[in-house]
C-alpha cells in the first residue's frame, strides 16, 4: 500500500460523508443514504464509485445539476409498474424510492417495475439490487446516462457506460450479486488510476483524439466491454430505461443538441417476488447449491479459489471492516479541499 494512503474506518468515513451532504442542503435522511451507498462501494472494493465521487457531486450541487431537495413524483402508476420523475435528485435517493415502489408492486403482482427519469449519477447500483434480496426478492437495476463511452468502431463517445446489477438471495451462502458496467472499465476506475498514479490496462480507454492510451491523465473515453457486446447492451438499456419514459439521452447528444445537463440519468428497478413462484427457502437453498457446485470446478493454473458473483466484494468488505478503507492521496487531497470549503475536519485515521 502506498505510504501516503490513509486507512479510515467505515464509521468515520460515513460520518464525514453524511456531514458533507447535510451541509450542502440535503435532508438528513437523504444525506445519510448517499453517504451509506458511497461508503458501501468503498467497503466492497468498488472505490471508483465511492467517496472519490464527492467533489463531482458537490460541484453539481453548486451548478444546479444535482437537486438536494427534489420534488419526486410518480407520473405513471400501473398494477405492476410505475414511472418516477426524480426532479434531478441524487441518483441514490431516486433509486431508493424506486426500489420501494418496485418492492411494493412485486408483493402484490409478483413482479414490480419502476422506471426513473431525470435523476443524476446513481453510483453503485448493486446496493439496491442487494436490498431487494433481503425481502426475498430477486432484483435487477439498470442505469443509463448521456454518452461517455466509445461506440465500437467509433473514435468518440456515442453510448454510456450504463451498468446493470442482478441479485438473488442465498440461504447459508450470501446473496449472489452481479454488478457490472458495459464498459471495459468505468470512468470512476480511470479517475481512481489518476488518484493512485497507476497506468491503465490495455484497451481500457481512448484519448481525446480517439487513440488508445494507458496514460490515465490522457484517457478521455472508456471503451465498451467486449466490443459490440458491451456496446449493444448499452444501446438497448437506453431503449428500455430512457425511451420508455420519454427522456432520450443518447440521440439528442449525437444529433448535436446543446449538451445541457451531461449528468442527467435514467434508471430501471425490477423486483421479482420469489414467494409467488414457490418456496423462497427452497429457492435460496438452490442458490447455495448452485454456488457450491460452481466452486468445485477444477481450478485453472494460478487460481486459488473459484468465485461466484458477489464473493470478491464480500471478501473485501470483511477485510475492510477489520483494517479500514484505504483512501489514496489523490482522493484524500480532493476531499480535503471539499472539507476546507465547508469548514469541516477530515476524518481521523484508524
Amino acid at each position: 500500500m502506498d505510504p501516503e494512503t490513509r486507512l479510515i474506518s467505515q464509521q468515520q468515513l460515513t460520518a464525514f460523508v453524511v456531514e458533507v451532504f447535510a451541509k450542502k442542503g440535503l435532508p438528513q435522511r437523504d444525506a445519510a443514504l448517499v453517504g451509506k451507498v458511497l461508503v458501501w462501494a468503498n467497503m466492497r472494493g468498488v472505490d471508483s464509485h465511492g467517496v472519490l465521487r464527492i467533489p463531482g457531486y458537490i460541484a453539481r450541487v453548486d451548478t444546479g445539476v444535482n437537486n438536494p431537495t427534489p420534488q419526486m413524483h410518480i407520473t405513471t402508476d400501473l398494477l405492476a409498474a410505475a414511472v418516477l420523475d426524480a426532479d434531478h435528485a441524487f441518483g441514490q435517493v431516486a433509486l431508493s424510492r424506486a426500489t420501494e415502489i418496485a418492492l411494493e408492486k412485486a408483493s402484490k403482482a409478483g413482479i414490480g417495475l419502476c422506471c426513473v427519469r431525470k435523476a443524476t449519477h446513481m453510483g453503485a447500483v448493486g446496493y439496491f439490487a442487494l436490498e431487494l434480496t433481503a425481502e426475498g426478492m430477486a432484483g435487477i437495476v439498470i442505469n443509463v446516462s448521456r454518452p461517455n463511452m466509445a461506440y465500437p468502431g467509433a473514435r468518440s463517445a456515442g453510448i454510456a457506460t450504463s451498468p446493470i446489477a442482478i441479485a438473488v438471495p442465498g440461504s447459508k451462502h450470501a446473496p449472489l450479486m452481479l454488478d457490472m458496467a458495459t464498459a471495459t472499465q468505468s470512468m470512476g476506475k480511470i479517475q481512481l488510476a489518476r488518484d493512485t498514479n497507476s497506468p491503465l490496462g490495455e484497451g481500457w480507454a481512448i484519448d481525446s483524439k480517439g487513440d488508445p492510451t494507458t496514460d490515465p491523465s490522457k484517457a478521455a473515453i472508456p471503451t465498451a466491454l467486449g466490443g459490440h457486446k458491451g456496446g449493444g447492451l448499452s444501446l438497448m438499456f437506453e431503449c428500455l430505461a430512457s425511451l420508455t419514459v420519454g427522456n432520450p439521452l443518447i440521440a439528442p447528444f449525437l444529433e448535436g443538441a446543446p449538451n445541457g445537463d451531461l449528468h442527467m440519468q435514467n434508471g430501471l428497478v425490477i423486483a421479482v417476488d420469489l414467494s409467488k413462484f414457490g418456496d423462497v427457502s427452497d429457492y435460496a437453498r438452490e442458490v447455495d447449491r448452485l454456488a457450491s457446485a460452481v466452486k468445485t470446478l477444477p481450478r485453472a493454473s494460478g487460481v486459488d479459489e473459484i468465485l461466484v458473483p458477489g464473493e470478491r466484494g464480500d471478501k473485501v468488505f470483511a477485510e475492510r471492516e477489520r483494517s479500514g478503507i484505504p483512501v489514496p492521496a489523490g482522493t484524500w487531497n480532493r476531499l480535503e479541499a471539499v472539507a476546507q470549503s465547508l469548514g469541516m475536519n477530515m476524518p481521523n485515521e484508524g
